[in-house]
């Protein structure tokens, strides 16, 4: 009897051959993405999004599926890869529609600032002056991140020298 599957499916598959089992947060896709199983169902693997960005940060990922990357840079949503999605798998939310994603970052426990040695970089990058320090005694200085003001623009991440930023999706209060 043929079984029908889904994209979902095909991405469980591929997760285990490749000896991923555990439970793992989904790659981190372009600006505008529907949650992933719907993204997945809609996403044609066009690249018609890679193509739109300018800075490069989609790029082809596991599956042919669309993924960003923060490495260059941060994005600026400039909207170009939401304006070529014709699938629908980008979609601006009607309520919010400068809202790109529920990301936001967070600072790891091995951020340099945490550790005693001085670095700003986050905060020097942050537009949205979400990352600031607060001055301890010794010189010190602490990052603090407001999370209401983080868009998740990804420039935190982008130069990190020790990749202590992630972007996460915060748990509902």
């Amino acid at each position: 009897m043929f079984e029908a599957h889904d994209a979902k499916t095909d991405l469980n598959r591929r997760q285990l051959l490749r000896g991923r089992i555990r439970n793992q947060q989904p790659p981190l896709r372009p600006p505008w993405a529907q949650d992933e199983d719907d993204f997945v169902q809609l996403c044609s693997r066009c690249d018609d999004c890679i193509d739109a960005c300018e800075i490069h940060l989609i790029s082809k990922g596991s599956g042919g599926f669309p993924e960003i990357s923060f490495q260059l840079s941060g994005c600026d949503f400039c909207g170009d890869c939401l304006n070529a999605c014709a699938t629908g798998a980008l979609q601006a939310p009607v309520p919010a529609p400068s809202l790109a994603w529920r990301h936001r970052a967070s600072i790891k426990p091995d951020c340099l600032s945490l550790n005693g040695i001085v670095c700003r970089s986050c905060g020097d990058a942050c537009d949205t002056d979400a990352i600031r320090f607060r001055l301890e005694t010794g010189g010190r200085a602490t990052p603090l991140l407001d999370q209401e003001l983080c868009n998740g623009c990804g420039e935190c991440l982008a130069v990190c020298p020790t990749q202590s930023i992630s972007l996460d999706i915060p748990e509902a209060p």
